[in-house]
């Protein structure tokens, strides 16, 4: 998995007069909204621990998610990680946990079908011959929390660590993501698994400079059209090393959409792909923008616009860390952003913010930020990894740390369930 810093992990002295000598330039626009917050859900461990992954909801207000640690199976101090049910007031339904032989390390949200079935990912588990730990699994979980491992990785040439969010098509075909592996070098693929459990490699990323600017690590998963076209985002690769968006049209074949060149316009996409409407994609990248957070940049918010003649367009939405020490939120992560009937875009920071422990943002149509929470790295949580939205504007998320601050290493907290109320 990526590696994440502690929430209150310093910045430099240099980076922190540098922020203060740069604030009286920067005039973004950018507000505070009066919410409710509320913890719906404390992790503890034996409940689940660290989520890394972004829920999902049912029409009855249920929510479905996972941790990364935790649970009854026995793989490290915190456990093998868990799928859980709450429902709408937070009160747990049931509990699965992984035991190693099942997955280990769910990173990643589920995908719900119609008929009330969950699918997902572990980015460890399953086939142990595959490095020690084993190299992933897809599974199916029944309404009832009872699991089916659909397939197990086993490295070269089907994939490693599958760390993604999960798509389905109208014939119930799988899709996702590993961030290694692969036929190419091992820089990832993008996978397909039939209702058979039998998986096909759809493309292997070739990576930089041999394979000719294709993107490298693909983590977050893929977004699919109505044509059956999948769009996703490396974090390495292309033309400058810094990440492409690409797509793969219904017979595997790779278009990339944008390379970024690790400036002002991003660079190191993290977060799974929003498609609109109008076929526009909208996503984060945990670095680049500008030349805050020690010289790498913090992360923006992006869209890319396709034109009738094949070719796309990127635009920077919103670049982080553009208010002092970062209030506005820093490296957003995860996703995919949530979009809401007036084409306002909703999503997280993991750091940043008043406390540094990130941010829930909204952006309007206009690029224009407000922050909906600062967390705090106490019982509110802290690392925020996206948000889903319901019908009266209500925002669900996880925030990997924070929470039961007896329940962690460093006493950084396993990590919360939340509701935000407009």
């Amino acid at each position: 998995m990526r590696s994440k810093k502690p929430f209150f992990a310093p910045k430099s002295i240099s980076v922190i007069f540098v922020t203060l000598l740069l604030a009286s330039t920067l005039v973004p626009a950018q507000t505070q909204q009066a919410t409710k917050f509320k913890v719906l859900q404390t992790f503890n461990g034996s409940n689940g621990a660290l989520p890394e992954g972004q829920l999902t909801r049912d029409a009855a207000g249920n929510l479905y998610g996972t941790t990364s640690e935790g649970g009854k199976g026995i793989c490290s101090n915190y456990g093998c990680g868990t799928v859980f049910k709450l429902n709408k007031n937070g009160k747990q339904v049931w509990l699965h946990s992984f035991n190693g032989k099942n997955g280990r390390t769910p990173a990643a949200g589920l995908l719900r079908d119609a008929t009330g079935n969950l699918y997902g990912t572990t980015v460890e588990g399953g086939d142990t011959t595959c490095f020690s730990l084993g190299c992933g699994t897809v599974f199916k979980m029944d309404k009832t929390g009872k699991e089916t491992v659909l397939y197990k990785f086993s490295g070269t040439p089907d994939g490693w660590f599958p760390e993604a969010l999960l798509v389905e098509d109208v014939a119930g075909n799988l899709y996702g993501t590993t961030y290694l592996g692969g036929a190419s070098g091992g820089y990832g693929t993008v996978f397909k698994v039939n209702t058979k459990k039998k998986e096909t490699i759809r493309h292997s990323f070739a990576g930089p400079p041999a394979g000719g600017g294709d993107g490298a690590y693909s983590y977050d998963g893929v977004t699919r059209d109505a044509a059956g076209n999948l769009y996703g985002v490396t974090f390495d690769g292309g033309a400058y090393g810094a990440g492409v968006v690409y797509k793969l049209d219904s017979a595997g074949k790779e278009t990339l959409l944008y390379s970024f060149a690790g400036g002002s316009d991003g660079a190191n996409p993290d977060s799974v792909l929003l498609l609109d409407s109008q076929g526009k994609l909208y996503g984060t990248t945990a670095n680049g923008g500008n030349s805050e957070c020690g010289g790498t940049g913090c992360g923006v918010v992006f869209e890319l616009t396709p034109h009738t003649d094949g070719s796309w367009s990127e635009t920077v939405f919103y670049t982080f860390c553009s208010l002092s020490h970062c209030a506005d939120g820093e490296e957003p992560d995860t996703g995919p952003l949530a979009l809401d009937s007036v084409g306002n875009l909703y999503g997280t920071t993991y750091f940043g913010g008043t406390y540094g422990a990130g941010v829930i943002f909204k952006l309007d149509a206009g690029g224009n930020e407000t922050v909906l929470h600062s967390f705090t790295g106490g019982a509110d949580g802290a690392g925020p990894a996206g948000v889903i939205i319901d019908r009266t504007g209500s925002l669900y998320g996880t925030a990997e740390l924070g929470g039961d601050t007896k329940c962690a290493v460093d006493k950084q907290g396993c990590g919360v369930v939340f509701k935000v109320t407009p």
